[in-house]
């Protein structure tokens, strides 16, 4: 009961951060269910099981809002659905030995993008047109590839790709990924299914893993308003590094000195990317009240400047006709009078 307990904790903490980043589920679940000793195969096949109901969950509530694409869904859940239904093979093809420095690699790279991407403030490239299947069919095959065999990855490689490409909104990136993840995880699942086995589903963790996944996601709504995303990612992408390279360190047999000396240097760098990340909120934050600033100075100012070419009143009294007996009174009339 404790375990399960751990990880319905586990499914809760990886969808705060998955709602308030529109990633890392996966991610943080796998990292988490390896750290506590569950073989790479198993935890992966468990957490992208669980991911069919949170995703479907999170789907429905994006098409809801009308945060979702169709069209880049259909695009890129298709190739998706194929590179993870291979990755779950090959992942389940291989040992645990094998499996577990490989899966710590991979987590290890998407921690440390993690780290990189939310130390710094996006640039998109703001181009004209809509994105095509050349794009979308190569990313969604890598990035299902990934989130199969690393545990995690759909969306810390396919919502940075779309947002940098500027041609879709924000909001509806991360609805249109979330959505598509759905028949990602699926085709994972069967995957995993065809090459362990239905005893390679930890149901109990798959269980634990989805009561969290559910209870958090109203949380998670209501904490991506309150926490800002460029510093919780830069926090979760630390914690995914070093936890990752314990795995690394181990499966090296690096000892004495050298794994001291590894997280210094790892732990310097997390402050490093903590400190831009804050710099960056910073910055961005100044920017929007700047701009929000000069769009409430507009209309004053542009009824300023309406009122400095409008003709002055005194003039136009002066040569409105006069009324007083009646008649109307050209001005000269008026002034000899």
């Amino acid at each position: 009961m404790r375990k399960l307990l751990v990880l319905a904790l586990v499914g809760l903490l990886a969808q705060l951060v998955d709602g308030a980043l529109g990633m890392a589920y996966g991610l943080t679940s796998s990292t988490l269910l390896l750290f506590a000793g569950v073989a790479p195969a198993a935890a992966s096949a468990s957490v992208h099981l669980a991911e069919i109901g949170t995703t479907l969950a999170a789907g429905v509530s994006h098409w809801r809002f009308g945060n979702v694409d169709w069209k880049v869904v259909g695009r890129i859940a298709l190739p998706g659905a194929i590179g993870a239904f291979a990755g779950a093979t090959f992942l389940s093809s291989i040992s645990t030995e094998s499996a577990a420095p490989w899966m710590a690699a991979i987590l290890f790279t998407l921690g440390a993008y993690l780290l990189i991407r939310f130390s710094r403030p996006l640039r998109a490239n703001r181009a004209a047109g809509r994105l095509r299947s050349r794009f979308l069919a190569p990313l969604g095959l890598v990035a299902g590839f990934v989130d199969a065999t690393g545990g995690g990855g759909w969306g810390p490689v396919a919502t940075p790709a779309l947002l940098v490409s500027g041609r879709m909104e924000p909001r509806k990136v991360i609805g249109s990924v979330d959505t598509s993840e759905f028949v990602v995880a699926g085709a994972a699942s069967v995957g995993f299914l065809i090459g362990l086995g239905s005893e390679g589903f930890l149901l109990p963790t798959v269980a634990a893993l989805l009561i969290g996944g559910l209870i958090a996601a109203p949380i998670a709504a209501w904490l991506v308003r309150i926490v800002p995303a460029q510093v919780l990612g830069a926090v979760i992408g630390g914690v995914i590094v070093l936890t990752n390279a314990r795995t690394l360190l181990r499966a090296g047999e690096l000892g004495g000195p050298v794994p001291a000396l590894v997280y210094a240097v790892l732990g310097a760098g997390w402050l490093a990317a903590m400190t831009l990340a804050v710099r960056a909120l910073r910055r961005a934050r100044r920017a929007r009240a700047t701009a929000e600033a000069a769009l409430a100075a507009a209309p004053a100012l542009s009824v300023a400047v309406a009122d400095a070419s409008a003709p002055s009143v005194a003039v136009a009294d002066a040569s409105a006709p006069s009324v007083e007996a009646g008649e109307p009174r050209p001005l000269a009339a008026a002034v000899e009078g």
